[in-house]
């Protein structure tokens, strides 16, 4: 009888495994992309969030009204149909049928909140000025707490039905959906989560293509495949992982080594890869500048800033530092940005800036050095500690110094998230910053300098400066006269001893050549995922 059972042990266990031996052979291998970034993730709070990274990873957890398709058009996601009135003045969407990561409904009232939530002066989000900027009914005055945020633009006549009223027309309003300040958020689950809110995996809720799974500050995140979201059919990836690299060496070794698809080359990297098949450049939208503190101590005199303007090369930047197809960064509002009235770039039909050298930055310190009454001036740089920004803010003191006599420039390296605090603080000198462009139109790098914007570290103020952007802005002149008093406003700013730009941003990258669906926005968010794919081998 033992030897019976026995016998009936031993087969069931070969019958199992040989089950398990069919699985195995039968399971497809789970497809898992592999990012490495040079900055760590700043913020998962769809209306706090301030920088290009942030905003790649909650565009690929949450989805908005609209999204950005490869050719820059806006395609629907949220909104499944949407009527606009004659005058442009009120659109009105209805949304689709779709669900949060926890089985709640999305729904009108969750833009609505999160609208609100953006518009709130408590919150003191950076990005409110966006309302204004769609032209958001009361957009302005709700963030300046002028007006209670019941009178912002924004109702939800029923769960599916969102209705947005602007107090001008917006030709770009559809586009600007696609911006994640303007996405849903959850009002019970913000509510239920308090100062934990987006903090963690578990404090984050996704209605996008994926949701997090880990996050590791400083170090890695995890993104998985949501399976409740409304268009899950269309996500083959099961995860996303993305590590946080600063060094770029370190980044290009797990490459090579297999360990992830995607790094960012700079330096001499570009020169030792640019000939392997997996490499690709672009000339990138964002502009580095230096953000001058025009409240510390001597900074506002227009002479010192003249002078530093000029002090330092930029293709040198370009060219020999970076060497990433970045460019010299003689403007402020970038190449290949916008298309005017007249089919022509932007750029192409606005002046150089900052071309007068070495020899006229020297006469600008001498004046400034009249008019502040001292011969030596010591002035903190303050930058982020990626390399790129080390090698370039190294490359500037040795520059400056070198150019003004007498001047003196400390190094400050933070972590970005500490930098940014900051500045926002207004606690630093100069700071070695970025922007990225959030819709097609020099708006987005000419207003940050009105008077009084979140994102005017700097303290920049010019009455006429602030006029011709109010005239811009307001919808009652034609297509052609706001695009030369746009120009206007880029000369002004540049000359009246304001922020100084660097250079605008190439990408040399590496890409694994089975990597596909990836879509790289000039605008907006930097990268998004949701038809990623890889290929079998």
């Amino acid at each position: 009888m033992k030897k019976v059972i026995s016998f009936f042990i031993v087969l069931m266990l070969i019958v199992s495994m040989t089950g398990c031996s069919s699985e195995q052979v039968d399971a497809k291998p789970e497809k898992i992309l592999t990012v490495t970034k040079g900055a760590d993730l700043h913020s998962m709070d769809t209306q706090l969030a301030t920088d290009g990274f942030s905003f790649e990873a909650i565009a690929a957890t949450v989805d908005g009204l609209y999204y950005m398709a490869e050719d820059g058009s806006a395609l629907p996601a949220l909104a499944e149909k949407t009527e606009v009135s004659e005058d442009g003045l009120k659109y009105t969407f209805k949304i689709r049928d779709a669900v949060w990561s926890n089985g709640t409904p999305v729904t009108a009232h969750d833009f609505v909140y999160g609208w609100r939530r953006l518009a709130n002066p408590e919150s003191a989000s950076e990005y409110s000025y966006m309302l204004d900027v769609a032209g958001v009914k009361n957009g302005w005055d709700c963030a300046t707490g002028e007006k209670p945020l019941e009178e912002l633009g924004v109702k939800a006549v029923d769960d599916k039905t969102l209705v947005v009223e602007l107090d001008r027309v917006v030709p770009f309003f559809i586009k600007l959906m696609t911006f994640p300040s303007f996405y849903p958020t959850n009002q019970e689950f913000v509510e239920s989560q308090g100062d934990e809110y987006a903090l963690s995996p578990e404090g984050t809720l996704a209605c996008g293509p994926y949701k997090m799974s880990e996050w590791y500050q400083g170090s890695s995140f995890k993104l998985v495949k949501n399976e409740k979201y409304w268009d899950s059919d269309s996500v083959k990836l099961d995860a996303i992982n993305f590590k946080v690299v600063l060094d770029s060496q370190s980044s290009v070794l797990e490459y090579d080594s297999g360990a992830t698809d995607y790094v960012r080359l700079t330096g001499e990297l570009v020169e030792k890869y640019k000939n392997n098949p997996d490499y690709e450049t672009n000339l990138g939208s964002y502009l580095w500048y230096l953000s001058v503190n025009l409240k510390k101590g001597d900074l506002g005199n227009v002479n010192l800033n003249r002078a530093l303007a000029n002090a330092f090369n930029r293709e040198q930047i370009a060219d020999s530092v970076l060497k990433d197809g970045s460019v010299a960064g003689n403007f402020f509002v970038p190449i290949k940005l916008a298309t005017g009235p007249d089919g022509k770039d932007f750029r192409d039909t606005t002046p150089k800036y900052f071309t007068e050298g070495k020899e006229a930055a020297k006469e600008y310190w001498e004046k400034a050095k009249a008019e502040i009454g001292k011969d030596e001036l010591t002035i903190e740089l303050l930058f982020e500690d990626s390399e790129s920004s080390k090698k370039v803010a190294e490359f500037m003191k040795s520059e400056i110094e070198t150019t003004l006599e007498g001047i003196t420039i400390n190094l400050k390296s933070q972590p970005k998230k500490t930098r940014l605090k900051l500045m926002d603080k207004g606690e630093y000198e100069i700071g070695l910053t970025r922007w990225g462009p959030d819709y097609q139109d020099p708006m987005t790098y000419l207003e940050l300098f009105v008077t009084g914007a979140s994102m005017n570290f700097g303290f920049y103020t010019d009455p006429e400066f602030d006029k011709i952007i109010e005239q811009c802005k307001s919808g009652k002149i034609s297509l052609e006269e706001r695009w030369e008093l746009m120009k206007k406003a880029e000369e002004i700013l540049l000359k009246g001893g304001g922020p100084i730009p660097v250079y605008q941003t190439g990408a040399s990258t590496l890409w694994n050549p089975r990597v596909t669906g990836v879509v790289n926005n000039s605008v907006g968010v930097p990268y998004t995922y949701k038809y990623a794919d890889i290929k079998s081998e």
